[in-house]
């Protein structure tokens, strides 16, 4: 997490792991209605990942309780900027 907010503004992890998007629409809303950081965000996909270790958050929203390699990530859109209200 780094020096980046998390989901809100936090500044600690709302879960020991790594929310994963399940589509591309999942994915959208992330990046444009969730994306709190102030600035461009980067989309990263991954591969290889087993469904049935998915963990719903509570909110419809899934995370991986675990580190993912490096290996089974793969860059998809770098610097995608923040969406601001009209």
């Amino acid at each position: 997490m780094g020096a980046a907010p998390g989901i809100a503004g936090s500044r600690r992890p709302e879960v020991e792991g790594v929310f994963v998007c399940q589509g591309e629409e999942e994915a959208e809303f992330f990046l444009q209605i969730i994306n709190n950081t102030g600035g461009a965000v980067d989309l990263w996909s991954v591969d290889g990942i087993d469904e049935g270790l998915l963990l719903d958050y509570g909110n419809g929203f899934v995370y991986l309780p675990s580190r993912i390699p490096a290996a089974q990530v793969r860059l998809v859109r770098s610097d995608v900027p923040r969406q601001l209200d009209s």
